[in-house]
């Protein structure tokens, strides 16, 4: 009875048994079935009667037919981790855990799907730490299989891997460039904590914890090493309370959900293992491969996206899908629908990645159905594509091509062309968030940074919530990271979306290495002219570049005075920024700090202090900005000429980069807020579009300065539309003469009515938090593009002109020709009486 108590008790959920955990791996490969102790009966076809392994009754007990404890899929649930499917997904081989001898047979791919699985207690709730944490079952299950398992006498390399994890090819860590002492990992940028306090009290060697995970391949003496300061590290990390702050270990929930991964890193160090680190070999699906290199490892930890389909494995975290015959995953989109949703071969090719890890766990839970005898699936076209050459040959195993590593990091590839090769690498940024508002302003950014011809790449830092993820149709407006929002402050509730950019900027150089030396800051609500560039303007390390924020004026008063230790470094810029990465990476972290230490500052909210005329803390992210740069000295070089508002009058000879249309502007009669559409979807809406400006021919300004500004503004504007055109079009929207014409100006009208709330005072704070909604049902309506639609009227007038004239000319030829007849008859009539008289 204690026995069954315990199997009970430890029963893992259905991902766990099937091998596709989202939880952390543990030791042994699962394999279909053990050689069986004793036999249990169960009908199944072709045989009449079929053996099954079964652990709940011990060898010389009386065995009992109980049907009951037969699973959905035909496996017994009182031991059904022995009647576990394997983790070889399809033609994957794949495991927790594998484990080979160099040089003999069982390195092979095929031999690691028949590796035994090892069933250690489970140490989520141990006595010592009452509260649950099932991630340490990780570096216990580890320590239970080094001690209890034959196998790991017999080898001489382990491979540990996560249950959520697609294998692509084999992983062999001479090939990879592993060696006795110096393990091979992925490289896992967000664990802060090796750079800080949390690593100098809990290693003494904090200067060799490396921020590796993932996938580790390692010598079985470095494991046997390592293995119990990895469980007792994690154990300390735990319950290291006062250090789960964001801000110390990088995990966004500040609940040490991350401990384990701590307490690899510093176990590690204390046994002083040096990784050789790799941040090509594994990839989440929805990132973007480096060209040329095929990843062996889809690691769907995170939610990802492809079109209109998407798949989180938390929302599958209780899902039996294992023991519901013939039930699969979603279908993602075939791959000659992918061919057609980007034109950018690498964004494709990280489009078929995401697709080929759905695809393989669906063939995987197929397999595992017909291994437990569920019927033949009913035919469909996804299924029969699942069992087409194409598919063969999309999933065909990938061999490791790239070089091995050495100590240091292989970071993110930037692409460079010929004529910008002399020059340093850049990379990119803008921050939005999940809602139509950004989604229409970054369209437009896109659109110009691709005409722009910008060196380096570029990424969208998108700030949501899990619950705005799940309903955002935007995913493929540009290369995205996606970020947790932080508009609503963990800790103290306050509602202030602003804050979302410095968080977003830190979470990438914690998540994402990257290559490049300087790094591009620009505001989703900007249109690019041309190429913004750190040779071009100056930047340095040190010494970066940013534009004109004169209104700071807290820099000159006491709220810099309070708010950092160098006032006199302080700068009133923004808008644009040209940093090196160095700099970044020392700046981010007070940036975001010194932006929650602002804001929560109301006594010093008011207007002669901050400059801001709604003395509501709104730019307090960018007193942020200043203060966090006066506090490491970076002393900036400020360029009057990048940047310029539409409506402001230009310099002489200035050569703008950037259009920033954050305040309204407007040429004669026509004027543009982007705040007035901030409820309009324009971007989901075939054909939307802004009010178009007037026709430049048409400007006939006195000055020449009033003739630049107005120029300027209509050519923002019409970029602006320019880019919603194109999108548009790519997105095939119908032809514009099958759109209402009925339905035409209620976008207009809406913004109107936006805008004249607006001017008569009846704004709310610019505050979110305060700030409503108006329901604007009409607001999806499109506004179809005016001068066609006028166009087409004018030729309907004109052929109704045309019709009409000939209907009246037709009435009085046939009124002349009737006059003509009676005239005839009157006549007719006149001669014949004449004669009878």
């Amino acid at each position: 009875m204690a026995r069954r108590a315990h199997e009970r008790d430890n029963k893992p959920s259905s991902w766990d048994r099937a091998g596709v955990s989202p939880k952390a791996g543990s030791v042994g490969v699962a394999r279909a079935r053990d050689p069986p102790r004793h036999h249990q009966w169960r009908r199944r076809s072709p045989a009449r009667w079929q053996p099954r392994s079964c652990c709940c009754v011990q060898p010389g007990h009386r065995r009992r037919r109980r049907r009951r404890w037969w699973g959905r899929g035909g496996g017994c649930t009182r031991c059904s981790p022995w009647n576990a499917a394997t983790t070889s997904t399809g033609r994957r081989w794949g495991s927790s855990t594998a484990s080979a001898r160099r040089g003999s047979p069982e390195a092979s791919p095929a031999s690691s799907a028949a590796r035994r699985t090892s069933s250690p207690p489970t140490a989520a709730s141990a006595s010592a730490t009452p509260s649950r944490y099932p991630a340490i079952n990780k570096p216990a299950g580890v320590v239970h299989w080094l001690k209890h398992s034959p196998e790991a006498d017999n080898v001489d390399w382990v491979v540990i891997l996560d249950a959520d994890q697609i294998i692509r090819g084999p992983i062999i860590p001479w090939e990879l460039g592993a060696e006795k002492g110096k393990p091979f990992a992925a490289y896992y940028g967000y664990l802060k904590g090796c750079d800080n306090i949390l690593a100098q009290l809990h290693t003494a060697h904090p200067e060799f914890c490396d921020k590796v995970g993932g996938i580790l391949a390692m010598h079985i003496d470095d494991l046997r090493a390592l293995a119990p300061l990895w469980l007792s590290k994690t154990e300390e990390v735990r319950q290291d309370k006062s250090h789960w702050s964001t801000n110390i270990t990088g995990d966004i929930y500040g609940m040490g959900w991350i401990s384990e991964m701590y307490g690899y890193a510093f176990g590690a160090a204390e046994v002083g293992l040096r990784h050789k680190i790799n941040d090509d070999i594994m990839i989440y699906p929805g990132y973007i491969p480096k060209p040329g290199i095929e990843p062996l490892i889809l690691h769907y930890g995170l939610p990802f996206k492809v079109g209109n389909w998407s798949f989180s494995k938390l929302e599958h975290h209780e899902d039996g899908i294992v023991y519901d015959c013939n039930r699969l995953f979603p279908p993602p989109p075939f791959p000659r629908e992918v061919e057609m949703m980007e034109s950018d071969p690498n964004v494709k090719r990280g489009l078929f990645l995401s697709i080929e890890c759905i695809n393989t766990l669906n063939e995987g839970l197929l397999l595992h159905h017909a291994s437990v005898g569920c019927p033949k699936a009913q035919w469909s076209k996804y299924l029969s594509f699942l069992k087409s050459r194409r598919f063969s040959e999309l999933t065909k195993p990938k061999y490791w091509k790239g070089q091995k590593v050495d100590s240091t990091i292989t970071t993110q590839y930037v692409a460079l062309s010929e004529e910008n090769s002399e020059y340093p690498k850049m990379h990119t940024l803008f921050s939005t968030e999940c809602s139509s508002y950004f989604d229409w302003q970054t369209v437009g950014l896109m659109h110009s940074f691709r005409l722009s011809r910008q060196p380096g790449n570029i990424t969208r830092l998108l700030s949501c919530t899990d619950e705005d993820l799940k309903n955002y149709k935007g995913h493929d407006l540009a290369p995205t990271h996606y970020v947790p929002s932080m508009s609503r402050h963990p800790l103290t509730g306050d509602w202030y979306p602003a804050i979302n950019k410095p968080a977003a900027v830190l979470h990438w150089l914690n998540h994402v290495q990257t290559d490049a030396e300087f790094i591009v800051i620009l505001d989703a609500d900007m249109i690019m002219r041309g190429p913004i560039t750190p040779w071009e303007y100056g930047a340095k390390l040190g010494h970066p570049v940013s534009t004109p924020y004169e209104y700071l004026i807290g820099c000159d008063n006491i709220l810099a005075k309070l708010h950092t230790r160098n006032p006199s470094a302080c700068d009133k810029v923004g808008g644009v920024i040209i940093m090196h990465i160095d700099d970044l990476r020392r700046f981010a972290i007070l940036w975001l700090h010194k932006s929650e230490e602002v804001r929560a500052d109301k006594a010093h909210y008011a207007t002669n202090i901050t400059g801001d005329i709604y003395a509501s803390g709104w730019i307090s992210e960018m007193y942020g900005y200043s203060f966090a740069a006066a506090e490491i000295n970076l002393r900036h070089i400020i360029r009057r000429d990048i940047m310029i508002y539409p409506g402001y009058v230009p310099l002489p000879g200035a050569k703008y980069k950037v259009f920033h249309y954050g305040l309204r502007f407007g040429v004669g009669n026509w004027s543009f807020d982007k705040a007035d559409w901030r409820n309009a979807d324009v971007v989901n809406t075939c054909w939307a579009k802004f009010p178009e400006p007037p026709d430049p021919a048409t400007i006939m300004q006195e000055g020449l300065d009033a003739r630049e500004r107005d120029l300027l503004s209509i050519e923002c504007a019409r970029a602006l539309n320019k880019a919603l055109y194109l999108h548009h079009k790519r997105r095939n929207c119908p032809r514009l003469d099958t759109i209402h014409s009925t339905s035409s100006n209620k976008i207009e009208r809406i913004a109107h009515e936006s805008s004249r709330n607006r001017n008569s005072g009846k704004f709310e704070s610019m505050d979110v938090a305060r700030e409503k909604r108006v329901e604007r049902a009409a607001a999806t309506i499109p506004p179809v593009h005016r001068s066609r639609r006028l166009a087409r009227s004018s030729r309907m007038w004109i052929i109704a002109v045309w019709a009409v004239s000939i209907v009246v000319f037709l009435l009085v030829i046939s009124m002349f020709f009737t006059d003509r007849r009676r005239s005839v008859s009157r006549s007719r009539v006149s001669r014949s009486l004449k004669a009878h008289v």
